[in-house]
């Protein structure tokens, strides 16, 4: 089964990217972070992130994992992120990372990586999507350094309308 990520840095446009993507035909996988901080606000937490950076990014690493490992009925799958965004987000955060996570980020890996950069002309914040344009552009930058320790080549998608991303990305998946 050939695994492809699409990752980036909060609000570059990964989302709507993949649901185009499904929309054309492509199975692709959910982003968990927006489901995971849903429930949490159900039990009363606002950000869980923020509240207890290391417990949230340990439950979504694994729910992430998770997800590369299981078995579809298809060749080739989308990532709407991947484990390995986690690590650099707790190294955003200066959060020592668990040495199981390094770990299994190890046995990682992608036929194809794609990043989106940060666009500022996109980007916007919600009630989950709390971190300025400024966070976006460092944590990209954490992005790119933790896809490199595991070596993984990151394509980067040019700023354009999700048509063209989406006819970008096909030229590597058809």
């Amino acid at each position: 089964m050939k695994k492809i990520l699409v990752t980036g840095g909060p609000g570059t446009g990964k989302t709507s990217l993949v649901n185009k993507l499904q929309k054309n035909g492509y199975l692709c996988s959910e982003e968990i972070v927006r489901d995971l901080t849903l429930v949490k606000r159900d039990e009363g937490i606002d950000q869980y992130f923020l509240k207890d950076p290391l417990a949230f990014s340990i439950k979504l690493f694994n729910l992430r994992l998770k997800e590369y490992n299981k078995s579809f009925n298809s060749n080739l799958i989308i990532y709407d992120r991947g484990p390995i965004d986690v690590l650099a987000y707790l190294n955003f955060k200066s959060i020592e990372i668990p040495k199981d996570l390094i770990n299994n980020s190890k046995r990682i890996n992608y036929k194809y990586s794609f990043i989106l950069n940060p666009w500022k002309d996109i980007y916007t914040q919600d009630s989950i999507r709390y971190e300025s344009y400024e966070e976006c552009l460092l944590i990209h930058e954490f992005l790119i350094k933790e896809y490199e320790k595991f070596k993984i080549k990151l394509i980067v998608v040019p700023n354009a309308t999700i048509i063209e991303r989406v006819r970008f990305i096909k030229k590597f998946l058809d």
